[in-house]
Formats: structure tokens, sequence, C-alpha cells
């Protein structure tokens, strides 16, 4: 009896002890800092990492807008109110978005960012009101000590973005302009009748955004560099149009365009979608590109794909687009900003990529025909 006593006991405390040195599902095994961590939870694999010990759960992130009224613009502030939350709640932070629209005004920027700056939020996100103007922005942030960063509208002087160690989120200038060139290549072999006089060119109208901004510098020049790259034979009508993002400016110049030229016109290159609709308004009132079977048509290419864009498409008024994600941008906004107000690497736990320039990260696009 002893015998089997002792065999019992020894059973259960084999039992008990294999049981002590298991962990509970969910948790790692490994004691408390030890230093030891699951692969599947390393910090540098979790896009989301929540906030270390000692780091704010709590971020006043302040951002400075261009212009509420720009479509485009529009869908990438919609995105950081989302992915504000979203990824907060993913963090276990908070975050407070405080945005400011300069209704196209550096003066009024300045204004708002002295008041801003002075607040000393944990982070302050940028859209220049002027892309020329960056330094006066910088110089505040630097006074106050608050860290920021630049998007979609990117500084004329990137030693603005690099000498605070700041980070320019946005687009690779010329890639636009690029497909804009392609497209209309692509379009012109599957129908040669693009050419309406058969002379063997494409008679154009070119529509830019702003003088001294790199995106439209760059899609100016490389859509059409890029179409005569694939063939096509460029002649432009008139002088580029400066119409300033804006689609009623683009639709003024746009109808004294068509007064001067006329049934010329062949096709439209637009720096984005809202100077390419106001390029498109302006056509309806003489009849042409209404969508409607046997009506004239003009080739009419934006960038952005905004929804207005993307609805004229499909009325078969404007022909293509290329898409600029606003969705994508406002996510590496914020997640990119809680880096830097946790002072953290800019790119800590994401799978962004810097530039080779060292100071950016860059949004693909992508081209629309239908």
């Amino acid at each position: 009896m002893k015998k089997v006593l002792a065999i019992i006991v020894s059973l259960v405390l084999v039992i008990s002890l294999a049981a002590c040195g298991k962990a509970p599902a969910g948790e790692t095994g490994q004691p408390e800092g030890s230093g030891q961590e699951t692969p599947e939870k390393a910090p540098e694999e979790t896009p989301g990492e929540p906030a270390a010990e000692g780091e704010k759960t709590e971020l006043n992130i302040g951002v400075l807008v261009w212009k509420y009224d720009d479509a485009y613009g529009s869908t990438v502030r919609t995105a950081m109110v989302k992915y504000a939350e979203e990824i907060g709640n993913e963090m276990g932070i908070k975050i407070n978005l405080d945005m400011q629209d300069a209704n196209d005004s550096m003066a009024i920027q300045n204004e708002q960012a002295d008041i801003m700056f002075g607040s000393k939020p944990d982070f302050v996100i940028i859209n220049l009101a002027e892309v020329a103007s960056g330094q006066s922005l910088v110089d505040k942030a630097l006074e106050a000590d608050v860290p920021f960063l630049f998007y979609n509208k990117e500084p004329t002087e990137s030693s603005v973005i690099t000498e605070p160690g700041s980070i320019f989120i946005g687009t690779t200038p010329r890639e636009a302009g690029d497909m804009q060139g392609e497209i209309l290549a692509d379009l012109l072999k599957a129908d040669p009748s693009i050419d309406k006089n058969g002379d063997g060119k494409i008679q154009y109208i070119m529509f830019m955004g702003e003088p001294n901004n790199p995106e439209a510098i760059a899609r100016t020049q490389y859509s059409v560099e890029t179409a005569e790259a694939n063939g096509v034979v460029m002649e432009q009508l008139g002088e580029t149009l400066v119409a300033n993002w804006d689609q009623a400016q683009a639709q003024d110049q746009m109808t004294a365009a068509f007064a001067n030229f006329g049934d010329q016109i062949e096709v439209v290159f637009a720096n984005n979608d809202m100077m390419g609709l106001g390029a498109i308004a302006a056509l309806n009132d003489v009849g042409y590109n209404t969508g409607k079977e046997g009506d004239p048509k003009v080739v009419v290419i934006g960038v952005d794909a905004v929804d207005a864009a993307l609805e004229s498409i499909k009325d078969g008024k404007m022909t293509a687009t290329v898409m600029q994600d606003g969705d994508a941008m406002g996510k590496a906004n914020i997640r990119i900003a809680i880096n830097g107000a946790l002072g953290r690497d800019w790119l800590d736990g994401t799978d962004y990529k810097m530039s080779d320039d060292g100071y950016s990260v860059r949004i693909p696009y992508a081209k629309i025909t239908d």
C-alpha cells in the first residue's frame, strides 16, 4: 500500500510541474524583462506597435492645410481623420487632430502656424499654401521645438525638409506626367482618329497647376516628353495655361482657348482633374464632350482620380486620369507623424521605404482609363 501511495504522489508531482511549466495560450512563457519575444510580435514586424512604457498615450497633432475645397486634398484630410482613430486605437494612443484651413493663402497659413506652434502640440503635419514659402514654417517649428512633416505639396528647396530633420510624404513628380503621356500614346495606337485633321501631329492644350510647384512642372513636362518618346508627334496650341489647380479658372481659360483654336484642339492635358473638369465644362458649352454618341470630343486626361472625374469618365466626357492615392497618403501622414511625435525613427514599425533622396516617402500613381 505504501508503494502504491508513493507512486500516486510521484505522478501528481510530475503532472503539477508540467502544468506549471506551460504558459497560458497567447503568452510567450518567457519571464517578464527577459528580452526575448515571439517572432510574430517583434516590434519591427508590427505596423501598429503600441506605445512603450514612458511614451505618451495621447498625442495632439496639428494639421495645416492649404485649402479645404481642393477635391484631392479633401480625400487626404478624410483619410487622416479615419486613420488617426484607427491607428490610434491599434496602438493604444488617443490622437487629437487640430486641422486649419489656409484657404489658399500663405499669409493666413503663417498666422495659423504661429498659433499652432505656440500651443506646443506633439507634432504638426503641413500642406503648404505656397511651395516656395516653406522656410517660414520651418523656422516656427524649430523655434517651438515641435517635430513636423510636409505632405502633397513639396517645398521647392529640399533643404527646407532635410536640414531640420523633417520628412516629405508625396509622390514622384514626373510619374503622373509619364503616365499621362503613356495613356495618350496607347489611345492613339488604338484609335488613330484622335488625330482629327490627319496631319500626323497631336495638337494639344496644357493646363498647369502652379508655376513654381515641382509636381506641376514635372507633369507639364513629362506628359509631352513621354508621349513623344512613345512615338507621338506633339504640337502645343498657344501658351501653357496656369489655372492654379482650379476648376473655374480652367473653364474660363478653356473657353478662351476654344474661341482661338476651335476644332484644332485634339487633346487637353491637365495637371489635375479639377482643371480637366473645368475644360470639359467649357467644351460642353460648345457641344463637345457631352457623352452623347455622335457629338464631337476632345481627349481630356487629368490627374488625381477624384470622384467627379471618375464619374465623368464613366459618362464618356473625360477620357482618362492618373490616380493619386489620397487614402494612402493620409494613412502615411498619420502613421509617420506618430513616430515623429514619439521620438522614434520616421519609418519604425512600418512598411514604408525611404526614397533614394533620403528625405521622402513616395506614394505610387496608377492609370485609370475606364
